[in-house]
This record gives structure tokens, C-alpha cells and sequence, in this order.
């Protein structure tokens, strides 16, 4: 196990590098002007030297380079700085944004907190509650509880979330009144009061994204199960007299978790990267939400750290659903 991860490590290596540069030469080909959302009275030649202080003036290949060190090698040392309290990497130059001037990485970790308590959250609460409803389905198939999950999944997949999150405020927020229609990012949880403040304007958020999350994996979880109640090691385990709950929930479980297990995995970068719709329809100040504002703005090393981080994850979540396979399969072996 620990060779195949280390060989999946160094494919990584090259794998992360070229999407790096796609990445890389994508966003610098795309239109768009950092200095356009300056004011016109500025003087062209000001506008140029501005350019050229954002690093614009050099080569296309030393700035990718110069980017690639700052993300591998210069916001790493400057977390092993914060962590141990050193001061290595003082006075280096770090990945800069073009639209808040400060360091990039110091913003993301600003936002993540409020994308971490929805997203997350809504993740959760989303496999939790799709994979009792994909094994009851599946084990009652055709049944009325079978339908209803059915259509909870049609719904969760046919509705967008723009549209189910303006529905949910217009019920809860505009006719009801019992939840807040914006949720406040600057809200600080320091009691059981405020914790409950923090968790109402959570709810409507939450459940919009876990809606998603499980008509998503449900319909995975019945989809396994089916297929793994027909196979012939559950007559076998039925004839052995095995009880009903054993030959359901540690059989046909454990091999039906196999497939459900990368569609839970590879949706777990998601999280980091923000639920870019709904933070915008709730106001959740998260990276989403940050993320369409540098676009907006043509904050390039912006939308570069937060778009290559992602992929970073998947890469990353990808080597850990193969890990996990091993030990939900033990026919399957690395070594």
C-alpha cells in the first residue's frame, strides 16, 4: 500500500504541472485589463508602470515560473513561519492579489471559515441523509418509501439552486419570518446564544446544498445495492442463516460503498472551493463568493491560486478514494 502511494505521489508531480500551465496560459489569454477598473483620469504611462508592478512587463514563461516557486516553495515557508514562529521567508515576495493588494493565501484563509460552516456542513448532512435512503430503497425497491426517494432526487437534480434558494427565503424569510434572508459573515460564535444565531442562519443555506448532495449519492447508494442484492454471495450468506441485517449491512454495504465512495470523495474538493450560486444567494462571504469577484475584476493570481488549489484536492481526494477501495475490497491489492 505505502509503494502505491508513493508512486501515485510522484505522478502527481507532473499531472499537478500541467495542469498548472493550461491553467496558467488560459487566464493569460483571456481578455480582460487589471487596470480597467481604474479611473480614466489616470495617465497611460501611470497605468504601465502599475502594470509592470504587478509583473505584468515580463515574460510570459518567467512569470510562470516566478508562480509556480511563490505557490510550492514561498506560501509554504510562510506557513511553516506562522506555525513554528521563524521568520525564513521575511521579505520574500508571495502570490499578490491585483484587486485587494494583499497576499492571496492570507485571503483565502479569511474566507474559508464561512464557506467551511455551510458547505461543509451541507455536505455532511447531505451523505448522511442520502446513504439511509439509497439502502432502503434499494432494499425496499418500488416501495412507497422507494418513491418518495425517487422524487426527492428529481427535485434535487431538476431544481437549480438559484431557484430553490430564492424559494426557500421567500417561505422561511419573507412569508414565515422564522430564519434571516442574509447571512451574516461577520457574526462571531462566543455562546450558546450566538451559536444558535449562527446555526438559524445556517439552515437555509445548508438546505439548498444538501438537497443537491443527496439526490446526488442516493441515487448511487440504491443503484449499488440493487446491483449487490442479486449477486450470489447474498443467497449464500441467506442460506447460512445469516440474519437479515447482517447479510444487508455488513455484506451488500461494505461492496456497494466501493462506487459510492469516489462519488463522495471527489465531491469533498467542492467544499473548498464554495458553493459559488448559493454563497451568492444567501450573502455567504465564502470563497465562491470570492471567487466571482476576481474574476470580475481580472484578479488573475487570484482566480489561478483558487482554481489550481482545487485541483490540487481533486488529485489529492482522487489518491484517497484508491486507498480506500483496498480496505472496503480486500480482493483489491497495491502491492
Amino acid at each position: 500500500m505505502l509503494t502505491f502511494i508513493i508512486r501515485r505521489l510522484i505522478l502527481a508531480v507532473p499531472t499537478l504541472l500541467f495542469i498548472s500551465l493550461v491553467l496558467f496560459l488560459l487566464l493569460d489569454l483571456a481578455p480582460g485589463d487589471p487596470m480597467a477598473q481604474m479611473p480614466l483620469t489616470i495617465p497611460d504611462e501611470v497605468k504601465q508602470k502599475m502594470r509592470e508592478a504587478l509583473g505584468l512587463g515580463e515574460p510570459l514563461h518567467i512569470r510562470y515560473v516566478k508562480w509556480l516557486y511563490q505557490f510550492f516553495v514561498v506560501e509554504p515557508g510562510f506557513f511553516l513561519d506562522w506555525l513554528f514562529g521563524t521568520n525564513m521567508m521575511e521579505g520574500t515576495q508571495r502570490v499578490v492579489s491585483w484587486q485587494f493588494r494583499s497576499p492571496v493565501f492570507d485571503i483565502i484563509i479569511q474566507r474559508l471559515p464561512q464557506t467551511l460552516w455551510v458547505v461543509a456542513l451541507a455536505y455532511a448532512v447531505g451523505v448522511i441523509i442520502a446513504i439511509p435512503i439509497g439502502i432502503i430503497s434499494a432494499y425496499k425497491q418500488y416501495s412507497v418509501f422507494d418513491q418518495a426517494g425517487t422524487l426527492i432526487s428529481m427535485i434535487g437534480f431538476s431544481v437549480p439552486p438559484f431557484f430553490s434558494g430564492v424559494v426557500v427565503i421567500v417561505i422561511f424569510a419573507v412569508k414565515l419570518e422564522w430564519l434571516p434572508s442574509i447571512y451574516d459573515t461577520t457574526h462571531e460564535v462566543k455562546d450558546w446564544e450566538s451559536m444558535k444565531i449562527q446555526l438559524k442562519q445556517m439552515i437555509m443555506p445548508v438546505m439548498v446544498l444538501a438537497l443537491q448532495t443527496t439526490a446526488q449519492i442516493s441515487r448511487y447508494m440504491r443503484s449499488a445495492m440493487l446491483d449487490n442484492l442479486k449477486q450470489d454471495y447474498v443467497r449464500t450468506a441467506r442460506a447460512k442463516g445469516l440474519s437479515e441485517w447482517s447479510v444487508v449491512m455488513v455484506h451488500v454495504l461494505r461492496n456497494s460503498m466501493i462506487p459510492v465512495v469516489t462519488v463522495i470523495a471527489l465531491g469533498i474538493p467542492s467544499i473548498f472551493g464554495g458553493a459559488i450560486i448559493t454563497e451568492q444567494v444567501f450573502k455567504v462571504n465564502g470563497i465562491g463568493q470570492l471567487l466571482i469577484t476576481a474574476i470580475q475584476a481580472n484578479d488573475i493570481p487570484m482566480v489561478q491560486t483558487i482554481t489550481f488549489i482545487f485541483a490540487v484536492l481533486i488529485v489529492l481526494f482522487n489518491l484517497i478514494a484508491d486507498v480506500l477501495y483496498g480496505v472496503l475490497d480486500p480482493r483489491i491489492r497495491y502491492d
